[in-house]
């Protein structure tokens, strides 16, 4: 029979006990409070220090400093139009190679591939993900550009340089480095990761709406648009961001082949700049302080471009889901 000091004692101990899981999960709750707080606490004070860092070159030239195509530190007069284009073009080239094939190679990898080749495939997918971008630079400079120079140029200026209108885009000189060649570099760096973003997220449709859709007599590709797309559709924007985010903010692969010219030209064979080539390149050597500041204010304008991409995004992604909750 169990005596009143026994009861006690186990009052006791459960009181202990509940007092010891508060305190964990008063201490858990502040430490996880803490490490969340600290990303943004670190985010705004890289904006704090960019805004500070930037504002000579713009209190200088003003917001004509976005809409300047000059660029000249002999002088200290600068604009950032020319980079501004270079990183939009090659990053819209990278991403318009680069979603269809990676689409392709997720689909194959989730509806067609063999079991027995599915995971050999994967995994050589996400080694190219690990390779490093100077090694992705010094592939495209010594490889890839003098066989894009002698077969893929001429034969894309051969036909579609005589299109009206686009033909402007593939006239020039045809030197292998330039816009196009690094668009497509930033395309090959891209594609592992957004197809292995896509493939993880094709993976966790439940099989059980794919076998209905299939025993309605769907092919394929009804599955992937009907089935697979739907469920899916935040993943897959989700990877497609994470791919123009790295696209966006490239720099060594980017430095290699893009010619690092400071002009403007219709060509994508022409040699050009990006907001990250021009940093790699002019920042070691800025001697001037608005040199230096320009190059803030570069770094700011991406900041700004990057943060309007993943913006638009999640706005993009809001009204997908209201439409959904209206059908």
């Amino acid at each position: 029979m169990t005596t009143s000091n026994e009861v006690e004692a186990s009052h006791a101990a459960l009181h202990s006990t509940m007092r010891k899981q508060r305190w964990q999960d008063f201490m858990f709750h502040k430490v996880t409070l803490t490490f969340a707080l600290s990303v943004l606490l670190l985010l705004i004070a890289i904006i704090i220090s960019l805004i500070n860092n930037a504002w000579p070159a713009f209190h200088e030239f003003g917001f004509g400093f976005i809409t300047k195509a000059e660029w000249d530190p002999v002088n200290d007069d600068y604009g950032a139009l020319i980079a501004i284009t270079g990183t939009l073009v090659t990053s819209f080239i990278a991403l318009a190679v680069a979603f269809p094939i990676s689409f392709g190679i997720a689909l194959f990898l989730t509806e067609i591939c063999p079991v027995w080749l599915r995971r050999p495939m994967g995994t050589a997918v996400e080694l190219l993900a690990g390779v490093p971008s100077i090694i992705y630079g010094m592939w495209g400079l010594f490889v890839f550009a003098p066989i894009f120079a002698e077969y893929a140029q001429p034969f894309l200026k051969a036909t579609l340089g005589n299109v009206p209108v686009i033909g402007v885009l593939f006239s020039g000189p045809m030197m292998g480095i330039g816009i196009l060649t690094a668009g497509l570099i930033l395309a090959v760096m891209i594609i592992p990761f957004i197809s292995s973003v896509m493939r993880d997220v094709f993976e966790i449709v439940p099989t059980v709406l794919k076998e209905s859709a299939y025993g309605l007599g769907c092919t394929k590709w009804e599955v992937v648009r009907k089935i697979v797309l739907p469920y899916t559709k935040t993943g897959v924007v989700g990877g497609v961001m994470l791919g123009l985010g790295r696209a966006l903010g490239e720099t060594m692969a980017v430095t290699f082949v893009i010619g690092n010219a400071n002009r403007l030209s219709w060509s994508l064979f022409a040699a050009g700049n990006s907001i990250a080539s021009t940093l790699a390149n002019e920042f070691a050597e800025a001697s001037s302080k608005l040199h230096v500041s320009s190059l803030f204010a570069l770094a700011l304008i991406l900041f700004g471009i990057t943060f309007i991409v993943l913006s638009a995004a999640k706005i993009m992604l809001a009204r997908m889901s209201r439409k959904e909750g209206l059908k």
